[in-house]
């Protein structure tokens, strides 16, 4: 009848679809030009992680950020974080879909909490010294600032699994029954 339990072998691939994921929303949050920041009231000042601007309507007046160093700070922080984050993706298909490779799990686990905190370091930067040196009123941030903490949660998640995973070698590689949560008789 109904068997309900986790089959590991067949799972292996969830893992790089994570991190795959996690670089897609990654460099939505790069690439975002429409803000990680806007102004509440008048809709007149956002910035994103590039530039801010101020106007209204069409008559928009853009200053890049880069001439801070904490925004540079930031720019390069999120850069290598996703530099590294695609690296380690690609180790984990090489080491669970290629070929069951349980020795380069702890290192892509390592390299996914090394990005970790790359990217918290520059997503706490970012609104301090925004609100230090810009900060003119109430902003919100919006949902390209969102997908910068979205990617940096999924990664935390899956640095943490994969640092776990090398307890699980037998139900890995598929030398083991599965061990069922719910049999009915």
């Amino acid at each position: 009848m109904f068997r309900c339990g986790i089959e590991y072998p067949r799972c292996r691939w969830i893992l790089p679809i994570l991190l795959a994921f996690a670089i897609i929303f990654d460099i939505i949050a790069i690439a975002a030009t429409s803000g990680w920041i806007e102004d509440e009231d008048a809709k007149t000042h956002y910035a994103s992680m590039w530039t801010q601007c101020r106007g209204r309507n069409d008559q928009w007046d853009c200053k890049s950020l880069m001439e801070f160093s904490w925004a540079q700070a930031v720019a390069a922080l999120m850069i290598i974080g996703l530099i590294i984050l695609i690296i380690a993706f690609f180790i984990s298909v090489v080491a669970l879909c290629c070929s069951l490779r349980i020795d380069l799990l702890l290192v892509i686990g390592g390299l996914i909490i090394l990005a970790v905190i790359v990217q918290i370091i520059a997503l706490i930067i970012y609104p301090i010294m925004f609100n230090e040196l810009i900060y003119e009123g109430y902003y919100n941030y919006t949902w390209a600032y969102g997908f910068g903490w979205g990617a940096t949660i999924v990664m935390l998640g899956c640095g943490i699994i994969f640092c776990c995973l090398p307890r699980y070698e037998d139900e890995l590689a598929g030398m083991t029954k599965p061990n069922y949560i719910y049999n009915s008789a």
